[in-house]
């Protein structure tokens, strides 16, 4: 019994800190600490040769060296600061966009369907460019003076907005002609969508042909998203998919040391940033050459993109070049429709084989009840019925631990301190009494995976994502604000110890004694939906016990009567 009660407290504090390590070191890795603008401005004489993008032999072989290039021709950025030029406003059902004509970059995006962590009555802004924060989406031309994303752009107009029946709305960048190259850079908004191509027209108006190559990458830096002790925030940092090698992460680590590895050419495939429930993707069309690259460009400066060839224009010609960018939400029943493999941004970790199916039941349930909260009592109630045979099965050996504990503390009693002795003696008596000792432990088992992934999935679903459920509860994927349902969690626990055998050692009763009062704090960080279907599960475990409880000591108190009426 003592063994048994051990081993359940064991298992489920050494669960919950293992959740915590798993994603402490593996989703979260060590980034560098963010720059104060002093420094930047401090450092920023040096680093006028950063460059970016970073193409490879490959496609560097034929990239022309002349003008404001780095050596593989390349654009030269300043580290540390991006330049400022007039502000274009671009309005759909969507979106609320902020394109810079210098560079006729995208520095603030903000999903209009999606509230901020600070103020839910604020959009959420996934692409920004302050002091504190650079995410910004970038693209440019490599070639002899070609645009980049430090040319100065003109726009016919400063504010654009979708109108009631139009379906996308077009934005238009004139650079200034290149030496007999004109070059317009194009940003299309689509209805009901997060979707935005962004094309380049090029001209040739020179004598020669020309060969030029197209970057469209994203720059950031490596700040995650804010989260409380134990919301600790998803993988942030760069992502590449190809069909040969799938999904692959590329963390800021690994970049700052140099030894990031990653397929570099491609025809196929996409590069990402991903951080906690929102992506920004650059989706080059399939069967078109591509080169790939990610690569630390200063202190908490990184940059992820794809280099993609405009191919060959002759004099008087034209080409076209788009490449789409995804920003904006996992929303898993999408991501797969808009590019192959970029369902799999959405990572549970290494239970992802129990995480996928729990987020599918919980849509499932979702889909007919209009409540995520809900959707989760319904899963933990089908979580419950599947294990029911399990659990049963270990209630029962509680059950009859619970009537047999006088007999087992009289053994206690009759060897003292003689522990081995003892231990042989309780050993023999659960043999003769036909009883296991673990059986207790299943109930908690079975439950672990499925908690851990749950747990996941709350991380990192953004359907759940400020999902209400009912009354005080305005967020499942957070804390309880006010701690009813650890709480509450707490006393569910007492009650089930109190339907469980009493510890016959006295230390092992104490601990078990403060152990709801323990786990009431630690769940005052969890997120409110696993502390929902925890204590959801432990009201079913509670009747479920009992219920047979009852019956075995009924059954019991019935033979004891027989034999003493015989």
């Amino acid at each position: 019994m003592d063994t048994q009660r051990f081993v359940l407290f064991l298992i489920f504090a050494t669960s919950l800190l293992f959740l915590w390590d798993a994603w402490q070191k593996e989703q979260y890795p060590a980034t560098q600490a963010p720059t104060t603008a002093m420094q930047g401005t401090e450092k920023q004489a040096g680093a006028d040769t950063a460059e970016t993008p970073v193409p490879g032999d490959q496609l560097a072989s034929s990239v022309p060296q002349r003008g404001a290039t780095a050596e593989n021709g390349a654009p030269v950025r300043v580290a540390g600061k991006l330049e400022s030029g007039d502000k274009i406003t671009v309005k759909t059902d969507m979106v609320l966009a902020e394109i810079d004509t210098a560079g006729g970059d995208i520095r603030r995006l903000e999903l209009l369907h999606q509230p901020a962590k600070e103020d839910k009555n604020k959009p959420f802004a996934l692409l920004e460019s302050d002091p504190e924060r650079v995410y910004v989406a970038q693209s440019g031309l490599i070639g002899e003076d070609l645009p980049t994303h430090k040319t100065r752009f003109t726009a016919e107009s400063g504010t654009y907005e979708l109108a009631a029946g139009q379906d996308k709305i077009q934005i238009r960048l004139s650079a200034p002609e290149a030496d007999g190259v004109q070059v317009t850079k194009v940003y299309m908004f689509h209805r009901g969508s997060y979707l935005i191509d962004v094309s380049f027209e090029v001209t040739n108006q020179r004598n020669v042909a020309i060969q030029p190559f197209s970057y469209f990458q994203m720059l950031r830096d490596s700040q995650p998203p804010v989260g409380s002790f134990f919301m600790i925030p998803t993988y942030t940092g760069a992502a590449l998919y190809t069909e040969e090698e799938k999904f692959k992460k590329i963390e800021f680590s690994a970049l700052d040391k140099g030894n990031a590895s990653y397929p570099k050419n491609a025809d196929n495939g996409w590069i990402a940033m991903l951080q906690q429930y929102f992506l920004t993707a650059w989706l080059p069309k399939d069967k078109l050459s591509r080169e790939y690259y990610a690569k630390r460009l200063g202190e908490n400066e990184y940059t992820a993109g794809v280099i993609v060839p405009v191919g060959q224009i002759e004099p008087g010609d034209s080409a076209t070049v788009t490449v789409p960018l995804y920003a904006g939400p996992e929303e898993q029943s999408k991501l797969a429709s808009i590019a192959p493999g970029l369902d799999l941004v959405v990572d549970y970790g290494w239970l992802t084989v129990i995480g996928a199916p729990l987020f599918w039941l919980l849509s499932l349930f979702h889909s007919w009840t209009g409540n995520w909260g809900v959707a989760i009592i319904l899963l933990t109630m089908s979580v419950k019925l599947a294990f029911f045979p399990l659990s049963a099965a270990g209630y029962r050996s509680m059950a009859k631990l619970r009537l047999v504990t006088p007999k087992l503390q009289r053994l206690r009693e009759q060897h003292g301190n003689d522990r081995q002795r003892m231990h042989q003696a309780m050993m023999d008596f659960y043999k003769t009494e036909k009883i296991n000792p673990m059986g207790g432990c299943l109930p908690i088992l079975v439950q672990i995976p499925v908690f851990i992934s749950l747990y996941w999935v709350l991380l990192s679903s953004v359907e759940l994502r400020y999902a209400s459920f009912a009354l005080w509860i305005e967020d499942l994927s957070a804390p309880d604000p006010y701690y009813v349902l650890p709480v509450i969690m707490g006393i569910s626990m007492f009650l089930q110890q109190r339907l469980s055998p009493p510890a016959t050692d006295p230390i092992q009763a104490r601990v078990m004694q403060i152990m709801p009062l323990a786990f009431s704090v630690f769940f005052f960080f969890f997120p409110a939906g696993l502390v929902l279907y925890s204590l959801v599960n432990n009201v079913l475990s509670i009747a479920q016990q009992w219920q047979i409880t009852r019956m075995i000591e009924g059954s019991a108190a019935n033979t004891s009567k027989q034999k003493k009426a015989n």
